[in-house]
C-alpha cells in the first residue's frame, strides 16, 4: 500500500473520531472514497475472510450484504484496482443512489384529525367494494421508504414491525413524510378520522432505507430486502427509483422474486423529461405502476414505456403525513401503493384457481401480476402509458 493511500485512510479515521461520522450515513466521505459494492465469488463466503481481504486492500467496510455475498465499502480508486486483480472477487458495482420523488400540494400539512373521508384514489380503484370480502387482514406489507410515522393515529394499529436499515440503533420512524404518505394509501385504518387505505387491516412494516431528504443507497435496499425475507414479508412497496442499473441491483430483486415476494414499484416521474422508467420498476420481476389523474387522464409527470404493467391514481392524493398530519401529494410514488394494497387483498381473498401457474395452491408474484392485469379496467390509453389498465380492487378479488 503506498504512502498516499495510507494518508487518505488515516485522514478518514481522524474525521471519523473528531466528527462522529457514521458509515451508515448517506453522506459520502469524498469523491476519492466513493461507495461501492464488492461482490465475492460463491466459494469465498466467510465474513472474516472477506473482512481481511478488504482491510488489506485499503477498503473501508460499511456493511455486509449477505443476500448477494458482498460488502458495501468506501473504496479509494487504488484499492479498487487492487481488488479487481484478486481471484476472490466476482465484480465491483456502484452503490447506486436511490430517490423518492413526489410533488407536495404546497399547503401546510393538517395536523388536526379531520372526519374520515374516502379519497378519490381509493374510490376510483373500487377498494371499498372489496372490503365486504376482505380488508387485507394478516398480510405482511413492507414499505421500503423513509420510514412510517409510528405514532400516527391513522396507522399505528396496523404497524406490526419496523427497522431502520440506515441507522440500525434507531427505529423506523419517518423523518421525511414520504413513507408515511405511501403507508396511508396502503393501509390507513378505518377509524372515523382522516383517510382510509386500500386494505384497512393490512399489517404494515416500516423499513427505513431512505434518509430525511428521501435519498438512499442500493446497499441499504439490498439489506432491506434481506430483512424482508427473514421476516416473511409477502408484499414490498418501493416508491423510489434510480436512473441507473447494475447487476447487484437486479440480483437482489431477483432473489426477492424467487422467494415469493411480490414487489410493486413506482414507474418514476420523468414524464416531462423523456419518460424514462426508473429502476427497479424497469426490471421484469417487479410490477411497474404509472399514474393517472382523477379524470382518467395520464398524469403528465408519469414515466412511461413498454415495462408498465398497470396504472393507478397518482395526482392530488390525500394521505397520512408525519406528526400525525395529512398531506396532498402527487407522483407515481402515490400510484404504486394503491396497487400494493390490491395485491394484499388478492392474497387474502380466493385461492389462485386458474392463476395457479405452478400448481402449488397459493399465489406467487407472477400469478398476482397476471391477476392484476386480467382484472384491470381499460382506460383506452396507449399500453405504454397504462399497461393493462387501471388496477381494480373489486375485480381483482374474484
Amino acid at each position: 500500500m503506498n504512502r498516499k493511500l495510507i494518508s487518505e485512510i488515516s485522514l478518514f479515521f481522524i474525521v471519523f473520531v473528531l466528527f462522529g461520522f457514521s458509515p451508515q450515513s448517506t453522506d459520502t466521505i469524498s469523491s476519492e472514497h466513493p461507495r461501492k459494492i464488492v461482490v465475492f465469488k460463491e466459494r469465498f463466503d466467510k465474513e472474516a475472510d472477506q473482512d481481511a481481504l478488504l482491510n488489506n486492500s485499503g477498503a473501508i467496510k460499511i456493511k455486509r450484504l449477505a443476500l448477494i455475498n458482498s460488502m458495501a465499502v468506501y473504496l479509494p480508486s487504488q484499492a479498487e484496482e487492487a481488488l479487481k486483480k484478486r481471484e476472490e472477487i466476482l465484480r465491483i458495482d456502484e452503490d447506486l443512489v436511490l430517490y423518492a420523488t413526489e410533488k407536495k400540494s404546497g399547503e401546510k400539512p393538517k395536523s388536526s384529525q379531520p372526519p374520515q373521508e374516502l379519497t378519490w384514489g381509493i374510490e376510483r380503484i373500487r377498494a371499498d367494494w372489496a372490503w365486504p370480502i376482505t380488508e387485507g387482514s394478516t398480510i405482511k406489507v413492507a414499505i421500503l421508504d423513509t420510514g412510517i410515522d409510528l405514532d400516527h393515529p391513522d396507522l399505528q394499529d396496523n404497524i406490526k414491525g419496523n427497522v431502520n436499515i440506515i441507522r440500525p440503533k434507531k427505529n423506523g420512524d419517518d423523518d421525511n413524510g414520504h413513507g408515511t404518505h405511501v403507508a396511508g394509501i396502503v393501509a390507513a385504518v378505518d377509524n372515523e378520522i382522516g383517510v382510509i387505505g386500500t386494505g384497512p387491516k393490512i399489517s404494515l412494516y416500516a423499513v427505513k432505507v431512505l434518509d430525511k431528504k428521501g435519498i438512499g443507497y442500493l446497499s441499504d435496499l439490498i439489506d432491506a430486502i434481506d430483512w424482508c425475507l427473514a421476516n416473511n414479508v409477502q408484499v414490498i412497496n418501493m416508491s423510489f427509483g434510480s436512473p441507473a442499473d447494475n447487476q447487484s441491483f437486479h440480483e437482489a430483486i431477483i432473489k426477492a422474486h424467487q422467494a415469493g415476494i411480490t414487489q410493486i414499484t413506482s414507474a418514476g416521474n420523468n414524464g416531462e423529461n423523456g419518460g424514462a422508467i426508473d429502476f427497479p420498476a424497469k426490471y421484469p420481476e417487479t410490477i411497474a405502476v404509472s399514474a393517472i389523474d382523477q379524470y382518467g387522464n395520464f398524469a403528465s409527470f408519469s414515466s412511461y414505456g413498454p415495462e408498465i404493467d398497470l396504472t393507478a391514481p397518482g395526482e392530488d392524493i390525500k394521505s397520512c403525513y408525519i406528526h400525525g398530519s395529512y398531506e396532498i401529494m402527487s407522483g407515481t410514488s402515490m400510484s404504486a401503493p394503491h396497487v400494493t394494497g390490491i395485491a394484499a387483498l388478492i392474497l387474502t381473498s380466493i385461492p389462485p384457481f386458474r392463476y395457479d401457474l405452478d400448481g402449488d395452491g397459493s399465489w406467487d408474484p407472477e400469478e398476482i401480476r397476471v391477476k392484476l392485469k386480467d382484472s384491470a379496467e381499460n382506460l383506452l390509453l396507449p399500453p405504454f402509458q397504462q399497461g393493462a389498465g387501471l388496477a381494480r380492487a373489486d375485480l381483482a378479488i374474484y
